[in-house]
């Protein structure tokens, strides 16, 4: 069956659509539902203030231990500070977001900025990709070429996606909302619409961090056209399990092998591991600090857990591995230049739902489980969770950011969990 959306409303788009951010209601008025094209472009006095800002930090005192216990260290901090200043360029960012076709629509009252990459090949399946916090579209650059362009990167036709990757709402370029009540749930449904606006009437999600949830919610929707979704962070834990992980024990009787070590990590995530995430979910503008310094941004975005903070003071310390520093600080560079840091974190206040715990998702999941997740989902729970599971599989390497981390592993995952679905 050919893939070809039954309807292609996304090629009526509008010519006197907006060039740059800040500036999409330039030109004649849009009708609603309207997709029209978008270009960033960030003037040059806000690059240079970020420059400025990032150059005269006020520094703390150093950290008085020599590991990570207490939170992202000096060093790494300061390593980052002087990259940003002195040799980053966002112009090279921007050049490559520009390089490939972005628009936006309005939907729900909100805008949403997406990215949109067409597939050479015939019968590519649509897939839309969910990006979580502190991602963004740019977390899942990486992923473009062996998505949608298989073979030349060790692939075949058969494999191809045709892809959809939006920015959440308050994320990147997408609008911030200005009133309650954008949770995972209206995003999921925004996300629908959008699909349906593209004129997809076959396709499959996924999703990482938020857009692991997001997905999951999706599936639960079951809209027409939702074939099947992927997650690189299953919300596979019995409900039993995660209640009494968020309560801080005792641990439940009979947990061996996989499920007792799955059960230690998300009680370290509900205790220590999730700090972050608590004092966004409940003083979301108390952290109005991170408006204002770029700096104090950053090092609270890179300290999102342990494995991924590791991988980051690495790279900042001259380690080449699966991060660089331009992956890094081009991430924060959005984050600050689109003033997203509270409208962000504001989507924790709004959520109710664990991200890690079993929801009844019965349409066909796949599971990838990566070494360094913040937890490993064990198959028991993962086929207890997903009664239409069509893929589990352990891969080598890689962590929390799947898709920024290793992007070829990530990349056959998908080309292997949703070929069953073509």
């Amino acid at each position: 069956m050919s893939n070809e959306p039954s309807r292609r409303r996304f090629l009526s788009v509008s010519a006197a659509a907006a060039v740059g951010f800040g500036l999409l209601n330039a030109g004649p008025a849009l009708a609603a539902g309207e997709i029209r094209p978008f270009r960033v472009r960030i003037p040059e006095r806000e690059v240079a203030e970020m420059r400025r800002r990032v150059a005269q930090t006020r520094w703390p005192d150093a950290e008085t231990v020599t590991d990570l216990s207490q939170g992202a260290p000096q060093r790494t901090v300061r390593a980052l500070a002087r990259y940003w200043a002195k040799e980053y360029d966002w112009r090279t960012t921007e050049a490559k977001l520009n390089a490939l076709p972005q628009f936006m629509t309005e939907i729900d009252g909100l805008d949403i900025h997406f990215l949109h990459i067409r597939s050479k090949h015939e019968n590519a399946l649509p897939l839309l990709v969910s990006h979580g916090w502190p991602g963004s579209v740019i977390e899942q650059l990486k992923i473009i070429g062996p998505l949608t362009d298989p073979t030349a990167h060790g692939g075949r036709p058969a494999d191809a996606f045709h892809l959809v990757i939006p920015s959440m709402p308050g994320y990147g370029f997408s609008g911030k909302p200005t009133t309650v009540g954008w949770g995972p749930d209206r995003i999921a449904r925004t996300w629908i619409e959008l699909m349906r606006r593209l004129g997809y009437d076959r396709y499959v999600a996924q999703g990482g961090d938020w857009g692991a949830l997001i997905v999951d919610l999706m599936a639960m929707q079951q809209p027409a056209g939702l074939l099947g979704v992927h997650t690189n962070l299953p919300g596979a834990v019995p409900v039993e399990i995660d209640n009494a992980a968020r309560a801080g024990g005792p641990q439940p009787a009979g947990l061996v092998g996989d499920e007792l070590k799955a059960w230690q990590d998300i009680l370290f995530r509900y205790g220590k591991g999730q700090n972050y995430a608590r004092i966004m979910a409940t003083r979301t503008q108390t952290l109005t600090g991170f408006a204002d310094s770029p700096v104090g941004l950053a090092s609270f975005m890179i300290d999102h857990n342990l494995a991924s903070l590791a991988l980051i003071t690495r790279a900042f310390d001259g380690h080449q591995e699966s991060l660089s520093r331009q992956d890094v600080v081009e991430n924060i560079s959005l984050y600050w230049l689109t003033n997203t840091a509270i409208s962000a974190a504001r989507l924790y206040w709004e959520s109710k739902y664990s991200v890690i715990a079993a929801k009844g998702v019965t349409l066909p999941v796949a599971v990838s489980v990566f070494p360094e997740e913040v937890y490993q989902a064990p198959r028991s729970w993962a086929e207890r969770a997903y009664p239409n599971l069509i893929h589990y599989h352990r891969v080598a390497a890689g962590g929390h950011f799947a898709a920024w981390e290793q992007p070829r592993i990530l990349a056959e995952e998908l080309r292997a969990g949703f070929r069953s679905l073509r």
